[in-house]
C-alpha cells in the first residue's frame, strides 16, 4: 500500500476502479502516514478521521458493487481550513474564529462528497487567507517541500504541504491574489486558479467576495482537471490528444519580468524553450493594461476585505498577527468613491486585456518572481516581510484582477513555476493546454 501513497489522485481512482486498491485501506494508509509524520501538526489543523473512514467504507461498498460515483470515488484529499465542514472546526487560520464549527458543508465540499471523495482533514493557512507567504505565527507555519528554512507559500500553505510531503494525493485551496498558485509553485505542484464564479464560494470563509476563487493543488494537470469538474458538479473535459503544435502563446513583458530573481528567470526562459521545442509559437507581448490593473489593487482589495472584516477584527485586534492586521487596516485609507472609481478603471483594463490577448491560446509569465523567503528573517524583519509578500503575489495577482483563469506548472527547477493565463470562463481549454505543456516540461 505504501507504493500507492505517492501516486496521483487519478491513478488512485483508476486503481480503485480496477479493484487493486480498497478505499478503506487507502484511507488507513494515509492516516498512518500522517500520524507518523514529524510535521503533521504544522500541516493539518485537524483531521476528520471519523468522517473519512465512513466515506471510505461507503466508497468501498460502491466499488465492489460496480456503482462508483466518479473517477475519484474513494480517493482521499485535504481541504484548506476555510471550507466549511459540518460539525468540524473551520477557523481560517485565525484565533478570531477559534471554536467556529459550521453546521453544513461548503457547496464545493458537498459536490466533492457527492462524487465520492474522502475528506482527510483541514490544512493550516495564512491568517484569513491574507498573505502569499504562508507564514502564520498565530496558528502554524507549514514547511516548504524544497527548503526546510523557508515558508511554503500561501495562503493555501498547508494544502500544498499536504501534497508535497505525501500526506494527501491532492488538496483544495483558495486563490484571491495567488494563494493556490504561489504555494503550488514553491512546492513543485500544479495549481489552478479558476475563473471567478466558476466554483461556488457558498460556505467558504471569505476574504474578498469579488476576487476569491476555489482551486486544486495537485501532482498532475489531469488531477486538477477532474477535481475542478467534480467540485463544479460537471463532467471533466476530455484531455486526450492535447498538443502544443501550432499553439500561440504570448510571453507577457509588462510588469511580470520586473525584479525577477535569477533562478526563477532562468527556469522561466528554459521552460519557454521547451514549449517552443514541443511546437508552440511564443511571441513577446506588452499589455499596458496590466500595469493599470496592478495599480488598482490598493483601493480594491484592502477596501473590500476591511469592510467585510472590520467589526470582527476591531473587536479583538490583539488576537491577530500584526502584519496581517496592518494589511487589513490599509482598507481605512480608501473611500467609497475611491473604490467605485477603481472598479470602473479595472473594467476598462479588463476590456483592454481581452482585446490584446484574444489571438493567443495562453499568456505566459513566471509564477513567482522570487524563491520562498527565509522564515527566520520574515519573523525578525518587518520590512522584509512586506516587500517579499508583495513581490511574491505581484504576477499571480494579475489573474485575479483581470478575472481570468490561470495555471501554474513546475519547470523542473525547485520552487520555480511557469504560469499560463487563459481567457475568462475558458478553464477547460486552459487545462487541456496545461496537459500538453506539462508533457513538454517533464
Amino acid at each position: 500500500m505504501q507504493d500507492w501513497l505517492s501516486k496521483s489522485a487519478s491513478d488512485l481512482g483508476r486503481a480503485i476502479g480496477a479493484g487493486k486498491v480498497d478505499p478503506v485501506n487507502l484511507a488507513h494508509a494515509f492516516f498512518d502516514r500522517i500520524e507518523g509524520h514529524a510535521e503533521k501538526d504544522r500541516i493539518y489543523a485537524r483531521l476528520t478521521k471519523d468522517r473519512a473512514m465512513a466515506e471510505a467504507r461507503a466508497a468501498s461498498d460502491r466499488a465492489k458493487s460496480g456503482q462508483r460515483l466518479s473517477a475519484m470515488d474513494g480517493v482521499p484529499i485535504s481541504w484548506k481550513d476555510l471550507f466549511d465542514t459540518a460539525g468540524e472546526g473551520t477557523e481560517a487560520g485565525s484565533k478570531l474564529l477559534s471554536g467556529r464549527v459550521p453546521e453544513a458543508d461548503a457547496v464545493v465540499v458537498q459536490n466533492a462528497t457527492a462524487a465520492g471523495l474522502v475528506c482527510l482533514g483541514k490544512t493550516h493557512m495564512s491568517e484569513l487567507a491574507f498573505s502569499g507567504l504562508g507564514y502564520n505565527p498565530s496558528t502554524a507555519t507549514p514547511p516548504c517541500g524544497n527548503d526546510a528554512d523557508a515558508v511554503p507559500g500561501g495562503s493555501s500553505s498547508g494544502a500544498a504541504a499536504s501534497v508535497a510531503f505525501g500526506l494527501a494525493p491532492a488538496a483544495i485551496g483558495s486563490d484571491t491574489g495567488g494563494s493556490v498558485r504561489i504555494p503550488s509553485a514553491w512546492n513543485d505542484l500544479i495549481g489552478m486558479k479558476t475563473t471567478h464564479g466558476l466554483l461556488s464560494l457558498e460556505g467558504c470563509v471569505p476574504l474578498s467576495l469579488k476576487f476569491d476563487t476555489v482551486g486544486p493543488l495537485t501532482r498532475t494537470v489531469e488531477d486538477a482537471t477532474v477535481l475542478t469538474a467534480l467540485m463544479q458538479g460537471a463532467p471533466a473535459p476530455d484531455l486526450r490528444g492535447a498538443s502544443l503544435k501550432g499553439r500561440r502563446f504570448a510571453a507577457l513583458q509588462t510588469s511580470v519580468l520586473d525584479d525577477v530573481r535569477e533562478a526563477p528567470m532562468a527556469a522561466y526562459e528554459t521552460a519557454i524553450a521547451r514549449l517552443e521545442a514541443a511546437g508552440a509559437v511564443v511571441t513577446p507581448l506588452d499589455v499596458p493594461a496590466v500595469a493599470d490593473a496592478l495599480s488598482l489593487a490598493g483601493p480594491l482589495l484592502p477596501g473590500e476585505v476591511y469592510g467585510l472584516w472590520r467589526d470582527v477584527i476591531e473587536a479583538q485586534p490583539e488576537a491577530m498577527f500584526v502584519e496581517i492586521l496592518e494589511r487589513f487596516r490599509l482598507g481605512k485609507d480608501f473611500s467609497a468613491p475611491d473604490y467605485s472609481a477603481a472598479w470602473a478603471q479595472l473594467d476598462a483594463a479588463r476590456a483592454a486585456w481581452d482585446a490584446a490577448t484574444v489571438a493567443y491560446d495562453a499568456v505566459l509569465a513566471p509564477t513567482a518572481p522570487i524563491l520562498p523567503p527565509n522564515l527566520k528573517r520574515l519573523n525578525a524583519d518587518g520590512e522584509y516581510y512586506k516587500t517579499e509578500n508583495l513581490l511574491a503575489l505581484r504576477n499571480t495577482r494579475i489573474g485575479n484582477l483581470l478575472g481570468i483563469c490561470a495555471l501554474t506548472l513546475p519547470t523542473g527547477v525547485p520552487s520555480c513555476g511557469i504560469m499560463l493565463m487563459g481567457a475568462r470562463d475558458c478553464d477547460a481549454a486552459l487545462l487541456r493546454m496545461g496537459v500538453a505543456a506539462e508533457a513538454a516540461l517533464i
